[in-house]
């Protein structure tokens, strides 16, 4: 199996990404601290976790410092999230105006129930009109702030999914739409709303809107099923996308990115780390979030990042739960220095699927929302308010 090839960059108004690589945004993990990891790991884009678009125009305390980003962080990465065009519009004429970042995401592919069931995230590709509205509106806000101010507009860019189930398939539509409305690529899940995380993503769809796309000149991104760098090399060479966008893969082995950047560039493979190379990137970790946190919060929100490291060592029990409620540095030091240096990275076990698995499952929506596949004037007021309940990001 082909492990390494040597991949073109990502090129936008604003930048270049070396490495075809990015990291989906995730709520609660990518952060700045993890994005710090990651970068310190290997090349790639960093996408914050996703900012509500109304939110950020109110100056919600909450988001902005999670749209705040590291003094040495380049490119800026920012995935907004919006279900009226008006206030996207808005968020994207401040960013721009305030130079928060560099590179905008529209968030169309979020399957939580919260979002879908009052028409948002994943939801909204099925309504076309507004769909294009959103994107449109998106594009020319970069372009027409940025020349009031006089600086380069940030590229705009889409990820969703495949659609709503297998019987409301919106990708093909929605991906020509994003194009026609000038984004500079189009990343998809090969997974619909009803997939959730679970089952096999479907890396077919991503051939055949690579297939659309091509002649509008739109790159496509492949997301789903990456969990190593053969994974990724593999994708692009069956599909023929033009990059890869890595969630769940990375979660606790951000050094899956420097094993990436080796294989996008066609360079031997870094070698796989041990136990107590795992363990310092644990400890690295855990300050980064208590230089962002504080000590406690920092502690606390680490936790859920432990079984996702240790998954697959040898690690007695007792640890393992006290690590899951260790709430200082000193603790964590005491914890990890009674984990077994030496031990091999357990490669069938840990460089399989991680993260949530929810298996398919009828996706929330608004009453009537498959009825047509434009939006109703009585379904206005119910999609606005799926922005408001995400108030933060």
């Amino acid at each position: 199996m082909t492990t390494s090839t040597a991949a073109a960059p990502l090129v936008t108004s604003r930048f270049t990404v070396d490495v075809p690589v990015v990291l989906a945004p995730m709520a609660g993990i990518t952060n700045r601290a993890f994005r710090r990891l990651c970068r310190e790991s290997g090349a790639g884009l960093y996408v914050s976790e996703m900012i509500t678009s109304r939110a950020l125009v109110e100056r919600n305390d909450e988001t902005m410092d999670m749209i705040t980003f590291a003094a040495d962080e380049q490119p800026r990465s920012v995935q907004l999230y919006g279900v009226d065009p008006d206030v996207v519009a808005r968020a994207v004429a401040m960013v721009v105006r305030e130079d928060l970042a560099d590179h905008i995401d529209l968030n169309m592919g979020c399957p939580v129930p919260k979002v879908t069931r009052k028409g948002g995230g994943s939801a909204l590709p099925w309504k076309a009109d507004l769909f294009s509205a959103i994107v449109n509106a998106a594009v020319q806000s970069a372009q027409r702030t940025a020349s009031e101010v006089g600086v380069v507009a940030p590229p705009v860019t889409v990820k969703m999914r495949k659609g709503i189930d297998d019987d409301h398939l919106t990708y093909l539509r929605a991906g020509r739409a994003a194009a026609e409305a000038g984004v500079t690529w189009v990343a998809l899940h090969g997974r619909t709303a009803a997939q959730m995380y679970g089952g096999t993503a479907d890396w077919s769809a991503i051939a055949r809107l690579v297939e659309e796309l091509e002649p509008l000149g739109v790159p496509v991104l492949g997301n789903g099923d990456i969990w190593t760098a053969a994974d990724a090399v593999r994708m692009t060479n069956e599909t023929g996308c033009a990059g890869v966008v890595v969630g769940r893969g990375c979660l606790g082995r951000p050094w899956l990115f420097g094993e990436l950047d080796a294989a996008f560039r066609g360079l031997p493979a870094p070698a796989l780390p041990q136990s107590q190379d795992v363990t310092a990137v644990m400890r690295r970790h855990a300050e980064l979030l208590c230089e962002m946190f504080g000590e406690d919060k920092g502690c606390r929100d680490f936790r859920k990042h432990v079984a996702w490291y240790l998954k697959g060592f040898v690690v007695g029990q007792p640890i393992r739960a006290a690590l899951g409620l260790v709430s200082t540095l000193a603790e964590l030091d005491e914890l990890l220095g009674q984990i077994a240096p030496g031990q091999s990275f357990p490669v069938e076990v840990a460089e399989g699927p991680r993260g949530r698995t929810t298996p398919t499952r009828r996706v929330a929506l608004p009453d009537g929302w498959l009825d047509s596949p434009y939006l109703a004037e009585s379904e206005r007021a119910e999609v606005a308010a799926a922005e408001i309940n995400v108030s933060g990001g």
